[in-house]
């Protein structure tokens, strides 16, 4: 790991100067994705801004069916809420399946988000429910937010601060997760409102998270799993690797939306 200097940020407006001040610097959340390639050498800011300590920043407000969910949540107080899971327990459930026990403790969910890992459960969630991205300086609709492997509608120095949604009438998530890493090989979120159905698909897709709109309309016409039978997958639009090929992964996108659908019955 190459040298750096670490602030201790104590209210965004802190860490948002800490940030500006400093060209190389970068937000510290629960430091999964960002310590691991920093002791690989592969990432070298010159100061880390730790959001963890920012009080504004934590917690999970339920209001109806308007949730809000603080950027520095981790997923362990996400999948253990009960003001949450009276209202959209998939999201409980897809922060239950986050890596480890560990990871679950010190990852949040602004950082996930943030980083938008193709492999990452929460962007599904986020693109599914139709959820609002909360950041210093605006808000970002989770369909202009996410823009490829990696990538985001996120300037230099903006900072997520809360993930804001309507909470579904149904919803449900599954995936198949890498024994190893936990990361989903193919994990897909549904969501059923009064204006329509939304299917998000992550781990699969060759560009990240996407919509199977496909997917949607079949449910839409009718809600169960059997509907999802006759939809095809385009394999050309997944990922290949090491651990599944694309049509392996096309397949098991149409299996784990039939899963979603049963979870959210």
């Amino acid at each position: 790991m190459y040298e750096t200097t670490y602030h201790r940020a104590s209210s965004v407006e802190d860490a948002v100067k800490l940030r500006s001040a400093r060209e190389e610097g970068r937000y510290l959340s629960g430091g999964m994705t960002l310590i691991a390639t920093m002791k690989q050498r592969l990432a070298a800011p010159s100061d880390l801004v730790d959001l963890r300590h920012i009080e504004a920043m934590k917690g999970i407000t339920v209001e109806g069916r308007r949730v809000r969910i603080g950027a520095a949540t981790p997923h362990a107080d996400v999948a253990s809420s009960s003001a949450l899971r009276a209202v959209c327990p998939a999201i409980c459930e897809l922060a239950g399946m986050i890596g480890d026990p560990h990871v679950r403790h010190m990852g949040t969910i602004g950082g996930s988000v943030a980083n938008n890992d193709p492999a990452a459960d929460y962007p599904s969630a986020v693109l599914a429910l139709n959820a609002t991205v909360v950041t210093d300086r605006r808000e970002i609709a989770a369909e202009d937010y996410f823009q490829g492997m990696f990538d985001t509608a996120l300037e230099d120095g903006e900072l997520i601060t809360a993930i804001t949604f309507e909470a579904p009438e149904k919803a449900g998530y599954a995936k198949f997760p890498n024994p190893a890493s936990r990361y989903a090989l193919a994990g897909v979120f549904v969501a059923r409102t009064g204006s329509g159905v939304r299917v998000a698909v992550t781990g699969a897709g060759s560009n990240g998270v996407f919509r199977a709109r496909d997917i949607e309309q079949a449910l839409a016409s009718s809600w169960s799993p059997e509907a999802i039978s006759g939809v095809g997958m385009d394999a050309s639009q997944m990922m290949e690797d090491m651990h599944a090929t694309a049509d392996y992964r096309a397949n098991l996108v149409k299996v784990m939306a039939k899963r979603a659908v049963l979870a959210a019955q």
